[in-house]
């Protein structure tokens, strides 16, 4: 019984944070960003390499702050 509790807990945090983060796989680290709504959508974003550009038009990303984290991060996307 000890280990269904620990269980449920671990599981009730790991869908906590999925639903208020994304997360950002960047070219040279990981970076969260808090979520705008409760949603599933774009927990989980590759940004390596040139999709960075296609992520600039995602609107869940967008209300987030991607275009500012990636001012943050020193990371520009004009030629």
């Amino acid at each position: 019984m000890k280990y269904a509790i620990i269980i449920v807990l671990v599981l009730g945090a790991l869908t906590f944070a999925m639903m208020n983060y994304h997360f950002i796989l960047l070219d040279d680290s990981l970076k969260v960003l808090k979520k705008t709504e409760w949603t599933l959508d774009s927990t989980f974003v590759d940004a390596r390499g040139t999709k960075k550009i296609k992520l600039l038009l995602n609107p869940a990303l967008a209300k987030a702050g991607f275009r500012d984290l990636l001012k943050k991060e020193g990371i520009s996307l004009e030629k």
